[in-house]
C-alpha cells in the first residue's frame, strides 16, 4: 500500500510537470505583451519634440504639439524664449465650420502649416474646402479671401517654360548649346545640335556592365539614350567616367512566389577574395577635335574611386581607396589637360572608418576640409587648395560626425560629437561649433542625452530636441552665440504611459571581458517585476561594426524587446567592444581579423556581470537573438559557449562572410594580397571562419530564419548552416518566409521569436538535441 501510494504522488507530480510544461504557453499573459508593444502605447505618447516653422524675416516661429488629445499650436519670440498658444482650436474651428459650411471639430482641423505674409504676425492663413480663409489671432475671427498677399508676387513674377531641350530628352547640351551627347549600344556619341544627328561615335568600346549610357545592364541601347558623360563647365570638354562590373560573378534568387510561375533574379555581387571586381576609367574628349585623352587615375590595385564633381571651374575631384581601405588618397583631375594631382593620401592601420570618413571642398577649392582617423578619433582638419597641412578643427579626444553647417565667411562650423561630455554615455550626440583654425570649440546642446537639431534660417539659433531612452523628449531653444543658457520649450510627458502600467528600461554600463572598456546597455524588465522570483535573461545582439542598433533616443518599443520582457523575460542590449564606429579607431577595429568571435566574450561577460548584480536574474537560462548580423552572432555564440546560450533564434543571419558583401568582409576581418610571380598582378585572397564550421558544438535549442529573397545576406548562407547541423547529427528549427527580403520583420516573425522563448526558455524542457544517437 506503501508503495502504491508513493507511485500515485509521483504519477500525479509527474502528470502536473508534464501538463506545465506542455501548456506553458497558456501560463503566459498574451494579452499584457501585446498592451505594450509600440503600436498599443502610439496613442499614449505622441512626442517626438518640436518642429520649428520660422516665419520668414522675423525671429519667430510656431510648432505644433499633441497635449490632452488636442493639438496646439505656440508661436515662439527666439529672442527672449517666450511662448504664447497661437489660437483656441475650439474657435478655430468654430470659424472653419461657419465660413466652409462643414461642420470641423477641434481635432479634424489636421493643420500642419500656417501661412504668414510680409512679418504680420497679426494673422496667418490656411486652407479648407478649397477656401482661402485669413483668421485673425486676436480676435479668434476668421473671413474668406479671395487671394492672398504673395497672389500678386506670384502675378507679377510671371510663369517660365523651357522648350527645345526637351525634343530631345536623351541628349545632354553643352553650356552654349552648339553640341549634345548621347548615348547608344553603350558607346559614346557626340552631335552638332540641329536638325539632324552628325552621329559621331567617340568611343568603341563601350559594353553591358562598362557602359558610357546611364543603363549600366545587360541591356542593349538601340536607340538613343541617356549618357553618364557630362559637360565640363561652359567648355566644350566631355567627361566620362565609367565603373566596369564585368569581372563580377552573379548570385541568384528565386522568388516562388511570382505569378503564373517562379522567376529567377540574378545579379552582380563581389564576395571576399574576388578577383573579379569593379574596376574605373576616366577620359576626356574634346568636342571640337573629338580627341580622346585617358585620365592616369592608377595607383591601389582594384582601388575603389568616387567622384564630386564641386563648383570648382577647371577641376574634378576624386577618392581612391586602397582593396584593403587602409589608404585614401584626395586627388584633382585637371579637366582640360587630363592631369592628376595627389593633393591628401591618408593612412590608417588597420583600416579607415568608411562610413564616418568625409571631406569638403571651400571657397571653391582653396580649402579642403578633411576627416581622418590618424590620431585614433575622428578629427576634421584643414588644408589649403595644394594639400598643405594648416591645422586640426575639431579636438583629437572626440569622435566627429557629420557637418551640420559650414559658414565661410564666418569661418566657422557645427558639427556632430561623439565622447567629447565626460561622465556622459559616448554614444549620444551631441553639437558643437568651432572656428575653423580650431578655436573656440563651443557646446551648443547641453543635457545628458542624445540631441538632434534643427537651425533657424538665420543660423542664429537652433531647436535640440534630446532624449534617453529612460528619458521622453527635452526640447530647448538655443542662441547660437549664448549657447550656455538654453531655453527649455516642451518637456514630454510620460505619465499616461505610467498610468497604463509602463516603466522605462534600466540603462547602464560596466566593464568589457578586459576589466577595462566601458561598455553600455539597455536591460527591460518586466513591469510587474517580483525581485523574489528567477527570470530568463534573453540578449539581443548585432555586432556591428558599423553600428551596433542600439536606441539611445527614447522610444517605448525598440525591436519589440519590452513586451517581449512582459512574457517573463529579462531583455538586454549591450554594446561589445568592436561594435560601433562612435567610440574611436581602437573600440571600431577590435574585431580585426576576428570577424565571427569578436563580440562573444563580451556579451557573456556582461550577462554574467548581471547577474551578479540582481539575483532575480537565472544564469541559467540564458537566451539569444538577432537578426543579419546578430543572426550570425547569434549561432556563433551558441556554438562558442554551449553550455552557456540555451535557445537562439538567428534571422537572416551571415552565418559564412565568404558569401558576403566585399567590402564588408575584407575591410571588417582583412584581405591578404601578394604579386603574382607570373603575371605581376596582385592578387587578393580573404578566408574568414564560419559558424559552419563550429556545427559540431551545438547543445541548446536553435531556430534559423530567413528570407527567401534577401538580396543583402543571400539565404544559401542559412542553408549552408543547416547543412553542416545536419551533418553534426543536430536538431533544430527552420523558417523560410516566402517572398521575404532581408528585412523579414513583421508580426509573425515578431511572434515566432515570443514563442520559441516561452516554449524552449521560459519553461524549458529535457530534450534531444543529436536527433541521430538520441541524445
Amino acid at each position: 500500500m506503501k508503495f502504491k501510494i508513493i507511485y500515485l504522488c509521483w504519477g500525479l507530480l509527474l502528470s502536473v510537470v508534464f501538463s506545465y510544461t506542455a501548456d506553458a504557453q497558456d501560463y503566459v499573459d498574451w494579452k499584457r505583451a501585446e498592451r505594450f508593444t509600440a503600436d498599443s502605447l502610439s496613442g499614449h505618447y505622441r512626442s517626438t519634440g518640436v518642429s520649428a516653422n520660422w516665419i520668414e524675416g522675423t525671429r519667430y516661429f510656431y510648432y505644433f504639439i499633441e497635449k490632452n488629445g488636442a493639438r496646439d499650436c505656440y508661436l515662439v519670440n527666439a529672442s527672449n524664449g517666450k511662448r504664447k498658444l497661437l489660437f483656441d482650436n475650439e474657435k478655430l474651428a468654430s470659424e472653419v465650420s461657419r465660413l466652409t459650411g462643414k461642420e470641423y471639430k477641434p481635432e479634424d482641423l489636421k493643420l500642419y502649416r500656417l501661412d504668414f505674409y510680409n512679418k504680420d504676425l497679426s494673422c496667418f492663413y490656411i486652407k479648407k474646402e478649397g477656401k482661402d480663409i485669413k483668421y485673425t489671432i486676436s480676435s479668434g475671427t476668421g473671413k474668406v479671401v479671395s487671394e492672398r498677399p504673395d497672389a500678386i508676387k506670384k502675378k507679377n513674377a510671371g510663369t517660365s517654360f523651357s522648350f527645345g531641350k526637351g525634343k530631345r530628352p536623351w541628349a545632354k547640351y553643352s553650356a552654349d548649346s552648339v553640341y549634345i551627347i548621347y548615348g547608344r549600344n553603350h558607346n559614346l556619341f557626340l552631335s552638332r545640335n540641329g536638325n539632324t544627328l552628325d552621329d559621331w561615335q567617340l568611343t568603341t568600346d563601350g559594353e553591358p556592365y562598362n557602359s558610357y549610357t546611364s543603363n549600366n545592364s545587360e541591356k542593349r541601347d538601340t536607340a538613343c539614350a541617356y549618357t553618364s558623360a557630362r559637360w565640363i563647365d561652359d567648355t566644350h570638354m566631355i567627361f566620362a567616367f565609367r565603373e566596369d562590373k564585368r569581372s563580377i560573378e552573379t548570385m541568384t534568387l528565386v522568388n516562388s512566389l511570382s505569378n503564373p510561375r517562379p522567376l529567377a533574379d540574378t545579379y552582380k555581387m563581389p564576395m571576399p577574395g574576388d578577383s573579379g571586381v569593379s574596376q574605373y576609367d576616366i577620359q576626356l574628349f574634346d568636342a571640337e577635335t573629338r580627341k580622346k585623352i585617358v585620365v592616369p587615375i592608377a595607383k591601389y590595385p582594384d582601388q575603389k574611386v568616387v567622384l564630386s564633381y564641386a563648383d570648382v571651374p577647371g577641376y574634378v575631384y576624386m577618392t581612391r581607396r586602397s582593396r584593403p581601405a587602409d589608404y585614401i588618397d584626395l586627388c584633382r583631375i585637371n579637366t582640360r589637360t587630363g592631369e592628376v594631382e595627389e593633393l591628401i593620401s591618408d593612412h590608417c592601420v588597420p583600416h579607415m572608418n568608411v562610413q564616418l570618413f568625409n571631406y569638403q571642398l571651400i571657397n571653391k577649392g582653396k580649402e579642403i576640409l578633411w576627416w581622418s582617423e590618424r590620431n585614433g578619433k575622428g578629427q576634421y582638419f584643414l588644408y589649403d587648395e595644394n594639400g598643405r597641412l594648416k591645422n586640426a578643427i575639431t579636438p583629437a579626444d572626440m569622435v566627429a560626425g557629420q557637418i551640420v553647417h559650414l559658414d565661410t565667411l564666418g569661418r566657422t562650423m557645427i558639427v556632430e560629437g561623439y565622447g567629447k561630455e565626460k561622465g556622459i554615455n559616448p554614444y549620444y550626440r551631441f553639437f558643437y561649433k568651432v572656428d575653423l583654425d580650431g578655436s573656440h570649440f563651443t557646446l551648443l546642446t547641453p543635457g545628458d542625452g542624445t540631441h538632434s537639431i534643427e537651425l533657424s534660417p538665420d543660423k542664429k539659433y537652433l531647436i535640440d530636441n534630446y532624449s534617453r531612452m529612460d528619458m521622453p523628449v527635452v526640447s530647448q531653444l538655443v542662441k547660437i552665440a549664448s549657447p550656455k543658457k538654453p531655453m527649455v520649450i516642451e518637456q514630454s510627458d510620460d505619465s499616461e504611459l505610467r498610468a497604463l502600467g509602463w516603466r522605462p528600461p534600466v540603462l547602464f554600463s560596466m566593464k568589457a571581458a578586459d576589466d577595462s572598456t566601458d561598455l553600455y546597455g539597455i536591460m527591460y524588465l518586466p513591469f510587474d517585476l517580483d525581485t523574489t522570483r528567477r527570470y530568463p535573461i534573453i540578449t539581443n545582439v548585432y555586432p556591428g561594426p558599423q553600428d551596433d542598433q542600439i536606441p539611445r533616443a527614447f522610444t517605448v518599443d525598440d525591436n519589440y524587446n519590452q513586451s517581449l520582457a512582459q512574457l517573463g523575460f529579462v531583455v538586454i542590449n549591450v554594446g561589445a567592444r568592436g561594435s560601433s564606429q562612435l567610440r574611436g579607431r581602437d573600440f571600431h577595429c577590435f574585431g580585426y581579423g576576428n570577424l565571427r568571435d569578436y563580440p562573444l566574450a563580451d556579451d557573456k561577460h556582461v550577462i554574467e556581470e548581471l547577474a551578479r548584480r540582481y539575483r532575480f536574474i537565472d544564469i541559467e537560462r540564458v537566451g539569444i537573438y538577432g537578426h543579419s548580423g546578430g543572426g550570425f552572432q547569434t549561432v556563433a555564440a551558441m556554438l562558442t559557449y554551449p553550455d552557456f546560450y540555451k535557445v537562439g533564434i538567428a534571422a537572416s543571419g551571415n552565418h559564412d562572410n565568404n558569401l558576403y558583401i566585399q567590402w564588408w568582409g575584407e575591410t571588417y576581418h582583412g584581405v591578404q594580397s601578394r604579386v603574382d610571380s607570373i603575371t605581376g598582378k596582385t592578387v587578393f585572397s580573404c578566408k574568414i571562419p564560419t559558424n559552419n564550421e563550429l556545427a559540431d558544438r551545438l547543445k541548446g535549442r536553435l531556430m534559423l530564419i530567413t528570407g527567401d529573397v534577401d538580396k543583402n545576406v543571400h539565404p544559401s548562407t542559412t542553408f549552408r548552416l543547416a547543412k553542416a547541423l545536419m551533418e553534426a547529427d543536430k536538431r533544430f528549427d527552420m523558417m523560410i518566409m516566402p517572398g521575404m527580403d532581408h528585412g523579414v520583420g513583421n508580426d509573425y516573425y515578431y511572434n515566432l521569436i515570443r514563442y520559441y522563448f516561452v516554449e524552449h526558455l521560459l519553461n524549458p524542457k529535457r530534450e534531444h538535441i543529436d536527433i541521430i544517437h538520441h541524445k
